[in-house]
């Protein structure tokens, strides 16, 4: 469903991604780790369109992100680690707008926004201009506008920044429960415990490079690591010395 061939990104001398390859097939959660620095929100805004890789390929359900960039971006829903809206737009109405671009039919879409307002506990502030929102209430808003269409694959970054606790629940269900009827989820996320609970493989990536990739128990298993957070500290102050890809499970 997701998948990255060779991906790289330079910036002159400086190698952002080097040669990333990664697949996420139907019906999965990958959690994409690593310090900052390493690559994940280069990886991501390479996934969706918004950075040029210098070389390899991003597809998302069979369609190339950036040889049909209008095709692509209706396979895939997107949540910023900092979500930029239109502030002077209430939240209803960069749903509608949103859903007009999408091309959802209007009975459709109007059913389909006040379920996602009322589930984000967002209908109080639906006609409010989004310039009002807190940082929670505009991640809660993308959150939506992601979710609207109902794709098939959906790509986070750093998804519960700033969320309440029945917002962080919320998405901590979704990330689990999402994939099933064979859709897929990528979500970057510096939260080692979230990634331990809802992923079903976790990729470490570091200095641009794929450090490690697979199930959390297979990996710690091999790693001999009690948690992800020891595995994610051994094996990141361990990659100057140009580790081989670990791969468990797979």
């Amino acid at each position: 469903m997701i998948r990255l061939e060779g991906l790289g990104k330079s910036y002159g001398r400086f190698v952002a991604l080097e040669g990333l390859s990664l697949e996420v097939p139907p019906g999965e959660t990958l959690a994409l780790l690593g310090p900052n620095g390493a690559g994940k929100s280069t990886t991501i805004k390479a996934l969706v369109g918004l950075l040029r890789p210098s070389r390899g390929r991003a597809l998302i359900n069979g369609v190339d992100v950036w040889r049909e960039p209008v095709r692509a971006k209706a396979q895939f829903g997107y949540v910023p680690d900092r979500p930029y809206l239109y502030g002077k737009l209430s939240g209803v109405e960069l749903l509608r707008f949103a859903a007009g671009v999408y091309r959802l039919p209007r009975a459709q879409a109007e059913q389909r926004i006040e379920a996602l307002l009322a589930q984000l506990r967002l209908e109080r502030f639906a006609s409010s201009l989004i310039e009002t929102y807190s940082h929670g209430m505009r991640q809660k808003l993308s959150l939506a506008l992601a979710l609207l269409h109902a794709p098939p694959a959906l790509i986070l970054d750093e998804p519960m920044v700033g969320l309440d606790p029945h917002a962080t629940r919320l998405v901590r269900e979704l990330l689990r429960e999402y994939p099933r009827e064979g859709r897929a989820v990528l979500f970057a996320t510096h939260q080692l415990h979230l990634a331990e609970q809802v992923a079903d493989r976790v990729a470490l990536v570091h200095q641009g490079r794929l450090l490690a990739l697979g199930p959390p128990k297979e990996l710690l298993r091999h790693h001999q690591s009690k948690d992800l957070e020891e595995f994610f500290l051994r094996l990141t102050e361990d990659a100057e010395s140009s580790q081989p890809i670990q791969k468990a499970g797979v």
